[in-house]
């Protein structure tokens, strides 16, 4: 099942995408009889548990909605992530091409939920000389909270997959020393476009990713080449804090990135930047540059 979250009448509905059209699973829900209540969005959704999420799988498939037509709705980011948890050095060639040596064990650190954006919407350069990069990455969803488990238990903890950009000021983010500032600003963590399902991808370990900038690929990999695999990731989270539902876990970006390149290339006000993974989708966003009270950036 294919989750979204899309505007309708101001209100963020959720829905279940079935080819080019959008089931609103509350109103399919309330036709139904059932509960209306759950359906409300992704996070309470997957908050309901299995049976829920079961049951919104039926919902696709009855007469008594009316599907939407995708192109006259707007997505927007398909759940309100409790905490983004981001991992570093997970590609062996990335980490070769940092000059970095291959971890030992995975690198964690946070974005700040407020970075969190939509899978379409614009990424906002915060100042001219922030030189803002792209890592394409796969977004693995909790949808069963998980504390101190097992590597073999992790996959069933996943809700679902997401395309996830981790967007990053590198200017800011080496000039601190640590990398929350420079991951976390506004529109820093676009995804979508919308969640699958676990059930969908049953090895998250064998998917094509592609990160293109204005339809040039700079990036083109495997996660078949993630040094710490997703249950690897989870259980090693869990040990140290409870991955709750509703949580998303940037697993780590391919090598190709701009900053890393002979010459640098970093993201200017006009680009179009799309993550693409098999078996989910493209997530493509514009560039643009910041604009507070009539000023161009806040530098």
């Amino acid at each position: 099942m294919r989750l979204v979250q899309f505007v309708d009448a101001r209100e963020i509905r959720l829905g279940a995408l079935v080819g080019d059209s959008i089931i609103d699973l509350r109103r399919a829900a309330f036709a139904a009889g059932h509960n209306p209540e759950p359906f409300r969005s992704v996070n309470t959704l997957l908050q309901a548990g299995p049976k829920k999420l079961k049951l919104a799988s039926t919902l696709t498939a009855a007469n008594g909605t009316p599907p939407i037509p995708l192109a006259r709705t707007e997505l927007v980011a398909p759940l309100a992530p409790g905490k983004i948890i981001a991992i570093g050095l997970n590609y062996r060639d990335h980490a070769l091409e940092t000059g970095m040596k291959i971890p030992e064990q995975p690198i964690c650190f946070a974005k700040f939920t407020s970075s969190a954006a939509g899978p379409y919407h614009d990424i906002v350069l915060p100042a001219v000389d922030a030189q803002v990069d792209f890592e394409g990455e796969l977004g693995v969803v909790i949808g069963q909270e998980a504390r101190c488990i097992s590597e073999s238990e992790a996959l069933r903890h996943v809700g679902g997959y997401v395309c996830f950009n981790d967007v990053s000021a590198r200017k800011w983010q080496f000039d601190d020393g640590q990398w929350t500032r420079g991951k976390s600003c506004d529109t820093f963590a676009p995804f979508g476009p919308c969640l699958v399902t676990a059930d969908e991808i049953p090895d998250p370990g064998e998917l094509n990713i592609a990160t293109r900038v204005n339809g040039e690929t700079l990036q083109n990999s495997n996660t078949d080449q993630l040094i710490f695999g997703v249950a690897r990731l989870i259980a090693w989270l869990s040990q140290s804090f409870t991955l709750q539902v509703g949580d998303l876990i940037a697993t780590g970006t391919p090598a190709g990135v701009g900053v890393f390149r002979d010459p640098q290339r970093f993201l200017q006000a006009g680009d179009v930047v799309e993550v693409e993974i098999e078996k989910i989708g493209v997530i493509r966003n514009r560039v643009v540059a910041a604009s507070v009270e009539g000023k161009a950036d806040c530098a």
